[in-house]
């Protein structure tokens, strides 16, 4: 029986990235039946709504979507979609995975860290006003069930996966209330049901010189929701970039898929984005549905393409001079 998921496209580059997702999928052998879906700036235009009710609707009945990007205004604006998509749907758990690809050199070799953001609290609340002309105010939002739960995740996370460590970034010598509610909680989860991983706390700014001095030596990093959104694209420049970047987006009973990098409006329609972040993350969807077959043989296409490194086949931002479509013909090749 096929797989009900729901996808959104997104804005600029996502129609792109996500159809070269859908085609691998389909290819895979994995039987996915996909409901299409309006979200973002786009739909705005087309039906008044930045997330329409059928959008809303048919991720509550599936509890699953595929994701493209989507553009969220900067400084001026409506809302980010995505953290009203989080919010929505109570996606407290957002999972990168950050490892080094075959055939993409960049400065450091063998990086392999999973970093695990919450997603719903701490200032991306986006509760700020003005208190007087001139002055604004950004309440920084923490609560002890948000902060147990996402530590419980990142615990359990890595105890399902065979992981070694967990390691907190935290501000706490300053924020030491919503920082220090924090690792108090994160503590207090390693005891009830993580004590055979090892345990570590950082300041970010000491982690933030420790990742590009030496990443090698983090495994799992936990981290509330605004340093957890700076760390991953950090992290992403350790691997090559954005493009080769996947995350997922995780409640209790939903998980919503989709790549890090943004819409990236000025090349859309070109024919030139990279589609395997997205690709990626499709993975990680297929193994949360128990599509494992499907989703190793698309891993070992994709591997296979780096390793080759052959021009013809790869994107621009990785080395080659392929389009999206040619490199997702050569990936399906490979299948």
């Amino acid at each position: 029986m096929s797989t009900k998921v729901c996808l959104l496209p997104g804005d600029g580059i996502g129609p792109e990235v996500t159809g070269a997702t859908r085609a691998v999928i389909d290819a895979s052998g994995a039987e996915i039946e996909w409901i299409e879906l309006d979200a973002g700036a786009g739909a705005l235009e087309r039906t008044g709504h930045l997330l329409p009710p059928a959008t809303i609707e048919a991720i509550e009945k599936h509890r699953v979507a595929l994701k493209g990007p989507l553009t969220t205004p900067i400084g001026t604006g409506f809302a980010s979609v995505n953290v009203q998509l989080r919010k929505q749907f109570e996606l407290y758990a957002a999972v990168r995975p950050v490892r080094s690809m075959p055939g993409i050199k960049t400065r450091f070799e063998n990086v392999e860290i999973v970093v695990i953001r919450e997603n719903t609290e701490g200032l991306y609340s986006g509760i700020e006003h003005e208190i007087v002309p001139g002055v604004v105010e950004s309440l920084k939002i923490a609560t002890r069930k948000g902060c147990e739960r996402i530590a419980r995740f990142a615990f359990n996370y890595a105890k399902e996966r065979g992981r070694k460590k967990v390691t907190v970034f935290h501000k706490a010598n300053i924020m030491k209330l919503s920082d220090g509610l924090f690792i108090e909680c994160a503590r207090r989860m390693h005891e009830e049901c993580g004590r055979d991983i090892e345990y570590q706390e950082l300041i970010i700014d000491n982690g933030c010189m420790q990742l590009v001095q030496n990443p090698g030596q983090f495994d799992v990093l936990l981290l509330e929701n605004l340093y957890g959104d700076v760390i991953s694209d950090l992290c992403a420049g350790l691997v090559g970039g954005l493009g080769v970047v996947p995350g997922a987006n995780f409640s209790d009973d939903c998980a919503i898929f989709e790549a890090v990098h943004g819409s990236a409006p000025t090349i859309a329609g070109q024919n030139i984005a990279n589609p395997l972040a997205v690709i990626m993350s499709g993975v990680m969807m297929l193994r949360h549905l128990g599509l494992h077959d499907a989703g190793r043989r698309i891993k070992d296409a994709y591997n296979a393409v780096l390793t080759d490194g052959k021009q013809e086949e790869l994107t621009r931002d990785i080395g080659g001079t392929a389009g999206t479509s040619e490199f997702t013909k050569a990936l399906i090749r490979r299948m």
